[in-house]
């Protein structure tokens, strides 16, 4: 018995240092070799100062901003340690509240726009962290932002367009917009 303790001991040795220490750093070295920027986070600087990451929403309230969609992580929203869903049904109160709160804080700084508001500006995604907008909900806030930034909605609305990616290789998803993005590019106009 004892025999069969002493390697059984010195296998969970072996596989430890393989599977716990060699597979990491060998995985970690590919990561950093050839996809460097996503393994670090895929953060974006302005000026050498890290501002954000492309993969985690951020709050924007100023009406001179594009506002991205709702977080449902806490203590404070975006908070990317407790990524999560609010779990709210269709029906919870708690749920319409908070739709209603940002219907009311759309219409509140763009009392003139009329168009239907997109359902990604009203809700939270799953993660609750989600950096992307739909265009629907990014045209929605085109002429609010042009105005509030004396532009013209054309060079806004270019903007936008620079800004929107594709589907993931071509067909997974719908083409969507980072919100971070396309408002360091305002951000760069003036």
């Amino acid at each position: 018995m004892l025999k069969q303790l002493k390697i059984a001991l010195i296998m969970l040795g072996i596989f430890t240092v393989i599977t716990g220490v060699i597979y990491p750093l060998f995985i970690t070295g590919i990561a950093q070799a050839f996809f460097h920027h996503q393994a670090n986070g895929s953060l974006i600087e302005e000026n050498g100062t890290v501002v954000g990451s492309e993969l985690i929403g951020q709050p924007f309230s100023d009406p001179k901003y594009f506002w991205g969609r709702l977080s449902a992580t806490a203590p404070f929203p975006y908070n990317a340690a407790a990524s999560s869903g609010s779990n709210y049904g269709p029906s919870n109160p708690e749920l319409l509240a908070a739709v209603q709160a940002r219907i009311d804080a759309l219409k509140a700084v763009d009392p003139d726009n009329t168009a239907p508001i997109p359902v990604d500006l009203v809700t939270a995604s799953g993660s609750g962290l989600d950096p992307e907008i739909s265009i629907a909900a990014a045209e929605y806030q085109v002429a609010r932002v042009a105005r509030y930034r004396g532009l013209a909605e054309a060079e806004v609305e270019i903007l936008v367009t620079k800004c929107t990616e594709g589907r993931q290789l071509g067909i997974l998803g719908e083409p969507r917009v980072n919100v971070l993005k396309l408002n360091l590019a305002l951000d760069a106009l003036k």
